[in-house]
């Protein structure tokens, strides 16, 4: 029932601001050209904001991470004290009322990386990759349910029931090594190592010399 409510509502926020999103883009198309209005068209920032593929999902990043690919930036547009509590691997802290500073604008606006942005869920994220995409920023993504979901499918993933197709089985088995490899340890890895730690103590075997014979007497 928890869960059941937990998701209604994300789910009424997702919708809230899909229509904030939409609002701001359609008003856009009836604010004079001003200097300041400078970008994209309005019209494209709406097409922009219906499309999906702005996404990248947690388990291509996670991919990404390990591989140390390096054509990407993290940006974690959450307050300072989120980040220093917690944070993605190698991710740079931008929080949102900071996006358009000029300091900020050599992260975002370059043609050199992708540039990823992600916030507890994606609502933040959502925020800082319109702004952006509207100042004609190129190469943005938004990492699709935060952290939320990087816990959830990266760090603790859950293992999938015995029903379940074998394609689960081999995601959860992924997300597990991958879980691994950020630091989680699992109680069977501990024993694991405690095995093979703790090893038998060689067997002694004592050698005895064989005793000269004493020699024969002679001619």
């Amino acid at each position: 029932m928890v869960k059941k409510k937990i998701a209604k509502v994300l789910t009424f926020r997702y919708k809230l601001l899909a229509a904030i999103l939409l609002l701001l883009a359609g008003g856009l198309v009836l604010l004079p050209k001003y200097q300041k209005h400078e970008g994209i068209k309005p019209q494209v920032l709406l097409s922009n904001i219906i499309s999906p593929e702005r996404y990248i999902s947690t388990d291509l990043i996670a991919h990404k991470l390990i591989n140390r690919d390096p054509s990407f930036i993290l940006i974690d547009v959450r307050d300072e004290k989120s980040y220093a509590k917690y944070s993605l691997p190698n991710a740079i802290n931008i929080p949102l009322k900071k996006i358009l500073d000029k300091d900020s604008k050599a992260y975002l606006n370059q043609n050199q990386f992708d540039v990823v942005f992600y916030s507890n869920d994606h609502f933040y994220a959502d925020q800082a990759w319109i702004l952006c995409n509207r100042l004609g920023y190129k190469n943005l993504r938004v990492l699709e349910g935060g952290t939320n979901r990087w816990f959830s499918t990266i760090i603790n993933p859950m293992k999938p029931s015995e029903n379940m197709p074998a394609e689960e089985f081999e995601l959860y088995s992924t997300r597990k090594a991958a879980s691994m490899y950020f630091g989680v340890v699992y109680p069977e890895q501990v024993a694991r190592e405690a095995t093979e730690t703790i090893k038998a103590p060689k067997k002694v075997i004592t050698v005895r010399k064989k005793k000269k014979k004493a020699p024969e007497g002679g001619c």
